[in-house]
């Protein structure tokens, strides 16, 4: 890796940079107990709340109903980590379903290349928004907020703004085995554990901290960051892609008016898993727990009968608090 002259000197802003696996164990074991622990929580109140809601068939409703939105959140987890945003990723999933569902109801329609156009589409849709905001400078809150009008425009022009509908094509990944545990959701957790594996463990994972933390001590490290950048984006259209896999596959259909504010979803799983907005810092295993949080969260309250506004407004009041609670970490 490159190395500094001893004649050149640094800037103010290009601090050393802290990589993750330094810290003390109690550091790190700590945002683990404290999501379990919000986990056990809201069990356990709901449980007391309802006589509904503490069974079997709840927990495994919940593990079949997350798989899409884990995979979509594990890629924000990236592009956040790296410094960056996404909120086109509702209208991007969307957008590789229909592409999948088209393919899929054609005339000796493949499901092999069903499902490699709809990782192609959303990987392209990521490379799309990666390269304006890196190349060009653009901030990707802007990039990716035309990219979510764009692709959910295309999405609702190829149908005509209509469903299409692909029967049992899929509906092995959806379905439910003898443990009642789907293998869309078997593969969202082997994401997951890839993910962090790619975080913790690999140059790649590494650079997204070091460039998320601190940019221009980064460059002064030798470590271009744009690559590094494009490649969190391309990675979040990826998983968009498998997302719409596993979304198609459990709805049996394509709708271009389905997955409305799954971007915020997933930025509040992040977020609520110890990602921050500022970048830097965040963990996959930690993203996943936040997401059972949010899925434990709305079907409690789904439970209980809470209307559907209030239902909204509290999750939106839980995401506000985990990014007032993310700020005062980083002030600290």
């Amino acid at each position: 890796m490159p190395t500094l002259k001893t004649s050149e000197t640094l800037p103010e802003d290009a601090k050393p940079v802290h990589l993750p696996g330094n810290g003390p164990a109690l550091a790190i074991v700590r945002p683990y107990v404290a999501l379990l622990g919000v986990l056990v929580v809201l069990t356990l109140g709901f449980g007391l709340m309802s006589d509904h809601f503490f069974s079997s068939r709840t927990f495994i409703s919940i593990a079949n109903q997350v798989p899409a939105l884990t995979v979509v959140s594990v890629g924000m987890t990236f592009v956040l980590i790296s410094g960056g945003i996404d909120l086109s990723v509702g209208s991007v999933l969307v957008l590789s379903s229909v592409v999948l569902s088209t393919q899929l109801t054609a005339k000796d329609g493949s499901v092999l290349i069903a499902m490699l156009l709809a990782l192609g589409v959303g990987g392209l849709c990521g490379f799309f928004n990666g390269s304006l905001s890196v190349m060009l400078g653009i901030p990707s809150f802007v990039v990716t907020l035309g990219m979510m009008q764009f692709a959910r425009g295309a999405a609702a022009q190829i149908t005509n703004s209509k469903s299409i509908y692909v029967g049992s094509t899929l509906e092995w990944i959806g379905s439910t085995s003898a443990w009642g545990i789907s293998p869309a959701f078997m593969i969202a957790v082997g994401t997951v554990i890839l993910g962090e594996l790619l975080l913790q463990r690999t140059v790649l994972g590494r650079y997204w901290f070091a460039i998320g933390a601190n940019e221009t001590a980064a460059r002064y490290s030798g470590i271009d960051s744009r690559p590094y950048r494009i490649a969190a984006f391309v990675m979040m259209g990826l998983l968009c892609g498998l997302g719409a896999i596993m979304f198609t596959s459990r709805l049996s259909l394509a709708d271009p008016n389905e997955a409305v504010g799954l971007e915020l979803a997933a930025i509040a799983a992040a977020v609520i898993g110890g990602t921050s907005l500022l970048g830097g810092r965040g963990s996959v295993v930690q993203t996943f727990l936040g997401v059972l949080v949010i899925a434990l969260l709305q079907t409690g309250l789904a439970t209980l009968g809470t209307p559907e506004p209030l239902k909204r407004m509290i999750t939106g009041g839980v995401l506000v608090l985990a990014v007032v609670i993310d700020v005062f970490k980083n002030r600290r």
